[in-house]
């Protein structure tokens, strides 16, 4: 008997406990953040997994169903796929968290990701069912607290890693600390990740109704300011916030910047190697305060880092960097830190 799966993406959603009914709508007409069901098709390997709206990786076969939304992803790394490509009713999953579309592009060296058959959207009274149903509400306003930025040259350059480390340092030291991701694709680890490290709240882009931040950057400002507005309001001492991917990619990383403003403290760069530093200092006309990531992993690397920008470098991996860690985010917060 095959089941019915809600993915992360639909956490944000009711389809839990409130009736809803499944359309089959035109192509022409679907939109990005629209809630569909898709019936896992094919033969499974490694990747046959749905994110649940808990974070638990769940296990799925041919039969299953799994609510999710459409939407678009332009990994550097895995892969490039957005609905807009979708043909026949044949969908992909572009993250594990129910991100819909079909690929354009894909690394030859990932398994095929899991395949899908569109069954239709869900809809209540006559209209479709979206993301943006279930966004935040809160009155956009100044945003005022003292943000930690991490941001990277690319996905998966250890973001999450350098902004873990950040969490622990400032909950040890009492600090009230909210963790975000606001640019990327949907996955929930990255904040659960900041959510185990004590952070007493966590936030990301889902909650703003989006599937991903590949949206009009008119569109993606209108969604974030309430969600910032949210955050604000609730005035932790501390924001730890990862962008998603790199400034240079189409997830709204500069505008996310420009939206935060002067409540940025400091900014992380986690860096594949010391030579993709300069590519962002000079392609993003950005300087950080600290390099971490691959780019950081040995003394020589370190070196480099420095010889190439003068920039501060340290491996979060390695325990014995936490006091240098500690120090900076002491003095670019203008408080003691223990």
């Amino acid at each position: 008997m095959s089941r019915t799966v809600i993915g992360y993406l639909a956490r944000i959603a009711d389809f839990d406990s409130q009736p809803y009914d499944v359309e089959l709508i035109e192509h022409s007409n679907w939109g990005n953040g629209d809630y569909v069901i898709g019936q896992i098709t094919g033969p499974e390997n490694d990747l046959y997994n749905i994110e649940t709206r808990t974070g638990e990786m769940l296990p799925v076969v041919a039969g299953d169903k799994v609510i999710g939304a459409l939407g678009r992803r332009a990994g550097t790394l895995q892969g490039v796929g957005d609905y807009l490509s979708v043909k026949n009713g044949h969908l992909d999953a572009l993250t594990n968290a129910g991100l819909f579309g079909a690929y354009t592009s894909l690394s030859q060296l990932l398994s095929k990701p899991i395949s899908l058959l569109y069954r239709g959207h869900i809809v209540r009274h006559g209209r479709k069912v979206q993301m943006s149903d279930f966004a935040v509400r809160n009155k956009a306003r100044k945003f005022t607290v003292p943000t930690i930025l991490i941001i990277g040259t690319s996905m998966s350059a250890g973001k999450t890693v350098s902004g873990t480390l950040a969490c622990k340092i400032l909950v040890a030291s009492g600090l009230k600390v909210a963790g975000a991701k606001l640019t990327g694709a949907g996955r929930y680890r990255d904040i659960l990740s900041f959510q185990r490290a004590g952070a007493s709240q966590i936030y990301d882009f889902v909650d703003a109704g989006l599937p991903s931040t590949i949206v009009p950057e008119k569109e993606f400002r209108a969604a974030i300011r309430p969600l910032l507005g949210l955050i604000d309001e609730h005035q932790p001492d501390v924001m730890v916030a990862e962008a998603g991917a790199s400034p240079l990619e189409p997830y709204n990383g500069a505008a996310l910047m420009d939206e935060l403003g002067d409540a940025i403290r400091c900014i992380v760069l986690a860096a594949f190697d010391p030579y993709s530093v300069v590519g962002v200092q000079q392609a993003f006309g950005v300087t950080p305060d600290l390099v971490t990531g691959p780019a950081t992993s040995t003394t020589a690397a370190c070196a480099l880092v420095d010889k190439l920008t003068g920039i501060q470098s340290i491996n979060v991996l390695d325990p014995a960097s936490v006091p240098a860690f500690r120090d900076l985010l002491a003095e670019k917060l203008d408080r003691e830190l223990r």
